[in-house]
């Protein structure tokens, strides 16, 4: 695999907001990257600059070798120079043309043959179930029959990479997740270089190879869902991705008969290093804290606050004087309001951070974040 698109000390500002701020990433060939971040990152900023549609202040963009953009040489490739496609989140569809119409408008423009236009068109719409829409206009089609014929104009023209700028938002709950089955596979088929802006983490997680958690026009990490997940780099990383959200503990380093001990107001856990800082943020995912019925030594007891049913699983948020803690429970327990109940944390499974740094602390590394990009 190679560096397919390259981003050099990209910066871009909007009068005193910073919206790129000299960001350097890679994004190899084939990958599918989701650009993830809260409203205002710089995420649809970035993929406008890679389309074209921004012009940076600062930095160079390289899309397969070639520099399509640099602001100290003064290369401004414009969009249709690129060799890239884009899908908007509003679909950007004609509406006074037919399906067949708007899918073939690429095609068209490339000189195709009216005869290889339609058949490729044909073969679009029956891979993309929608055999017999050909002949329709856009507000005769439902929204995710639009957001097909949005992705389907983009297949016509077989850009070496997709940009997709939060395709699935306008869709109810149910189409956002048979669209993100759909797009996984047309990833899957054509092999396309992809860059996918959203906000919403589960569109991040269950589709992208690599993730770019993006904040305030910084990148602050980047890496395969599982290590965003179960590794984050930071704070901000850490409560951004998940839900239910991270449960954060603050915590005292100790030094207790040879072993290392790490003290909360509630728990007392094992180390299996001692970190560089003596105050530390421990950071346990739900699903990592366990739920006793009865007293444990060493298990603190919490009161029941509330129990959230989600269908195979429970999301149960505990109380203690002013802490509060969010268990992920798969087991079939019933659980009332005010019920006293005994935690435990895995102590493999938590993470540690600076608690004025906020960042991810490492074994063997003095106590140093493992921060990627940015």
């Amino acid at each position: 695999m190679s560096a397919f698109v390259e981003i050099r000390n990209l910066t871009k500002s909007f009068g005193r907001i910073k919206a790129l701020d000299r960001l350097n990433f890679t994004i190899e060939e084939g990958d599918f990257s989701v650009l993830l971040g809260p409203s205002g990152c710089g995420k649809t900023t970035l993929l406008r600059s890679v389309a074209g549609f921004e012009r940076p202040d600062e930095g160079e963009i390289v899309i397969e070798g070639r520099l399509v953009f640099s602001a100290q040489r003064g290369i401004m490739v414009p969009p249709g120079g690129r060799g890239v496609g884009m899908v908007f989140q509003s679909y950007a569809l004609w509406p006074h043309m037919k399906v067949y119409d708007n899918i073939g408008f690429g095609l068209r423009l490339q000189k195709t043959s009216r005869n290889e236009t339609r058949l490729a068109v044909d073969r679009l719409l029956q891979d993309l179930s929608m055999d017999g829409l050909g002949d329709r206009y856009p507000s005769e089609l439902s929204g995710g029959q639009q957001q097909r014929v949005a992705l389907a104009r983009l297949l016509a023209t077989k850009p070496p990479v997709f940009l997709m700028d939060e395709p699935l938002s306008n869709l109810d709950a149910r189409l956002r997740m048979d669209m993100r089955s759909e797009l996984k596979r047309i990833h899957h088929d054509s092999g396309a270089t992809t860059i996918y802006v959203t906000h919403d983490q589960t569109e991040a997680m269950t589709m992208a190879s690599h993730v770019v958690v993006m904040k305030e026009g910084r990148i602050q990490q980047i890496g395969a869902p599982k290590e965003i997940y179960r590794q984050p780099a930071s704070l901000f990383v850490a409560e951004f991705v998940g839900m239910p959200r991270i449960n954060l503990l603050p915590a005292r380093a100790v030094l207790q008969d040879g072993k290392c001990w790490l003290e909360t107001e509630e728990f007392k856990l094992p180390a299996a290093w001692f970190p560089s800082q003596s105050k530390v943020i421990v950071a346990a995912r739900p699903e990592d804290i366990t739920i006793l019925l009865e007293p444990e030594p060493g298990a603190p007891e919490f009161k029941v606050y509330a129990v959230l049913p989600a269908g195979p699983e429970a999301f149960i948020q505990l109380r203690r004087r002013d802490r509060t803690l969010v268990v992920r429970e798969s087991r079939q327990i019933d659980l009332r309001m005010d019920q006293s109940v005994w935690l435990k944390i895995d102590p493999s499974e938590i993470n540690l951070y600076d608690e004025k740094t906020g960042l991810l602390l490492t074994a063997g590394q003095n106590g140093k974040a493992k921060l990627e990009g940015g």
